[in-house]
């Protein structure tokens, strides 16, 4: 199913499933008690549906198929009459890894690009930066996952304003693959790690990039680099796990004002959420309704490209069976 968390006439936010040619939604909660004349707390929100288990999804999907067969009027709403929160407004926790190699390579490089173009002889700075190592990658990154933990409070949805810090004249867009989980467990092994997902969504990490350079030049971070309101975007739906049949063969797309500046695949993920899964959860419980993040897909972003956004940009990231996710930016004046 594709699941998403919407607000339409009703003032407070409702979860439903998308059905017809996906443009139509089910709401969940009114579809359970027109067939049930009764109320299941399970479908209030999407971290309920989540915590709730296979069976309670499994009663999601009759749900709207039944609604859709029977023609359930009170329970169909058009997509475009609706609004679409991120799938789920408000993650338990947010970690995002860094899986893609080559992502990694060319970021490292355009920093050391910048710094090279500011010393009083560029071309022998760079030269020594190349002679170093300094641009290698640490052999920690390919023995394990490394992520840091984000803002879950920042986060919005499709079409929301992307609000520009004011501290940076650098903004940046990142294109990752999401990951729920929907399954808690502790110390979970790699090969039972899939059970434990729940489903996937597009994530755009936008980042403040002069910010960022700035604070990871003291080996911590990043903060005001990722840390702003609406910086974290979810969506535009949630899609169950069983409907993506190989989530490392996704097509990955970046456009800019109808522009495409970048296309990858999911499957260059060197770590993959199995790897991650398995690393995190180590004497640390996971539990049910958190987000993980697979890192930006290489050139995806415009760090990697040399190129960044400008006041009134819309982004559009697009991964295969998972939508797009659209999102205008804007400087605060």
């Amino acid at each position: 199913m594709k699941l998403v968390t919407f607000t339409g006439t009703l003032p407070d936010a409702r979860i439903g499933a998308l059905a017809g040619n996906d443009d139509t939604i089910v709401d969940l909660a009114s579809g359970y008690e027109a067939l049930k004349s009764a109320s299941n707390p399970a479908f209030g929100d999407m971290q309920a549906l989540i915590e709730s288990g296979p069976r309670t999804l499994d009663d999601a999907r009759r749900v709207a198929e039944t609604v859709m067969r029977d023609g359930i009027s009170e329970a169909q709403l058009d997509l475009g009459s609706v609004s679409l929160l991120a799938p789920v407004p408000r993650p338990l926790q947010m970690r995002d890894c860094l899986a893609f190699e080559k992502h990694f390579v060319q970021a490292r490089q355009a920093r050391y690009r910048k710094l090279a173009a500011a010393a009083p002889d560029p071309d022998a700075a760079w030269h020594e930066f190349e002679e170093s190592g300094v641009m290698s990658v640490p052999e920690i990154w390919y023995q394990q996952p490394l992520y840091y933990k984000q803002n879950r409070l920042s986060v919005v949805g499709p079409e929301a304003e992307v609000v520009w810090p004011r501290y940076s004249k650098l903004m940046d867009f990142e294109l990752e693959l999401g990951m729920f989980i929907g399954k808690t467990g502790r110390n979970i092994p790699r090969e039972r790690a899939a059970e434990h997902i729940f489903g996937y969504t597009i994530f755009n990490d936008f980042s403040a990039r002069d910010a960022q350079a700035k604070e990871m030049a003291g080996q911590l971070g990043p903060a005001k680099g990722k840390d702003f309101d609406t910086g974290n975007v979810l969506g535009p739906w949630l899609v169950t796990a069983d409907e993506i049949e190989d989530p490392y063969d996704l097509t990955m797309i970046a456009r800019v004002n109808g522009e495409e500046w970048s296309r990858g695949k999911s499957g260059e993920m060197h770590h993959r959420f199995e790897d991650m899964i398995a690393h995190i959860s180590a004497d640390e419980t996971l539990h049910a309704g958190e987000f993980i993040g697979s890192g930006t897909v290489g050139n995806g972003c415009g760090l990697e490209l040399g190129r960044f956004l400008s006041d009134g940009d819309v982004v559009e990231l697009e991964i295969e069976g998972l939508g797009t996710l659209r999102n205008r930016v804007r400087v605060q004046s």
